[in-house]
């Protein structure tokens, strides 16, 4: 065993001896698909028919040959099969396509960091990673809750800001103000 998997299974123990949840990476194939992300379609044998695509705000992308195709709201999988049925109503038989999202939706941190802005999202991000790559807390920064706007959502919820609170794509988190 190398010595980084050792340090690996040693971080491991400490997380679970600290009663901290130990996360599997999160599944990307229930992640719905919406305006921002951008996807890449390869169509086999027929790379003229592919590329790299952003869903534009009405939640479509353009493609070659068969025009706009609704990826808002879907899967990786439904887009697939999406692409492939336009594909086969006339154009090829038996197209075998893929899909894959290659940059989510940015996240949005606001209130007392360090540089407040648009970030970003990467899988398995956390509100304290977030938080860092807003170059950390300012001095007045309440560090025990964060109010958690979701994608779509008009609500914003206060939680507590703990090691494991997760942020999803799109999210506008704000760090308050501490009074004491």
């Amino acid at each position: 065993m190398t010595v980084g998997a050792r340090r690996g299974i040693g971080l491991l123990v400490a997380i679970l001896s600290l009663g901290l949840p130990a996360f599997a990476p999160q599944s990307v194939s229930d992640y719905r698909l919406a305006s921002a992300d951008k996807v890449r379609i390869d169509v086999f044998g027929e790379a003229a028919l592919g590329g790299e695509f952003v869903i534009d705000a009405n939640g479509r992308i353009a493609l070659p040959l068969i025009g706009e195709v609704q990826a808002a709201g879907l899967t990786g999988a439904q887009l697939q099969d999406a692409v492939a049925q336009a594909l086969s109503q006339g154009y090829l038989n038996q197209p075998r396509v893929t899909a894959q999202v290659l940059t989510y939706r940015p996240i949005y941190i606001l209130g007392e960091v360090n540089r407040p802005g648009e970030y970003p999202y990467l899988p398995d991000l956390t509100v304290l990673n977030a938080v860092a790559t807003a170059q950390g807390f300012t001095y007045r920064a309440n560090t025990r809750r964060v109010f958690v706007r979701r994608a779509g959502s008009q609500v914003e919820e206060a939680q507590p800001l703990t090691a494991d609170a997760r942020v999803s794509p799109g999210d506008t988190l704000r760090i308050g103000e501490r009074y004491f």
